[in-house]
């Protein structure tokens, strides 16, 4: 079948992605509190985890710090892997549909600053943790970003 897998509903979709992308969940510590920095668009809203697709020979951890780096204007120190998400879209050229994953990685922020964010966002905000969950536009990012948050807290705990 040529890579594909048979659906329950007799379609067929590609058992691999078609598109692979990664980012992060950056955060620093701040009085007791988690904030958590998100990417946003003004028109329409929308706010979302840093994330884009790997350079050519780049490793995934490679492109999530880049872009998490690049998107942020923030110097990010992975810490460790929290997730990934898959979803499917269409295609804007030929309208075919494309299988993503979005690998998500624990990142702490060790520098930079928010007003160094590329041309791709039109603002990069820090948000307490709760905040943050809730501003999201996709529920998907929101489950890995509370995953994150899930893990901070209970490490605070542990401590």
């Amino acid at each position: 079948m040529n890579g594909q897998k048979k659906s329950n509903k007799g379609s067929t979709k590609r058992a691999t992605p078609d598109l692979v992308s990664a980012g992060g969940v950056v955060y620093r510590l701040n009085d007791q509190s988690i904030e958590i920095v998100l990417c946003g668009r003004i028109n329409p809203t929308r706010w979302s985890l840093p994330k884009g697709t790997p350079n050519e020979g780049e490793t995934i951890i490679q492109t999530a710090v880049r872009e998490a780096q690049e998107e942020t204007g923030l110097i990010v120190q992975v810490e460790k892997p929290i997730g990934s998400i898959n979803y499917w879209f269409t295609g804007k050229k030929n309208r075919s549909p494309l299988n993503k994953t979005v690998h998500f990685y624990l990142m702490k922020t060790t520098g930079g600053s928010t007003d160094d964010h590329d041309f791709e966002f039109d603002l990069v905000e820090w948000f307490d943790s709760g905040t943050a969950v809730r501003q999201l536009t996709f529920h998907s990012e929101a489950r890995i970003l509370q995953r994150a948050v899930d893990i901070l807290f209970q490490r605070s705990k542990d401590q």
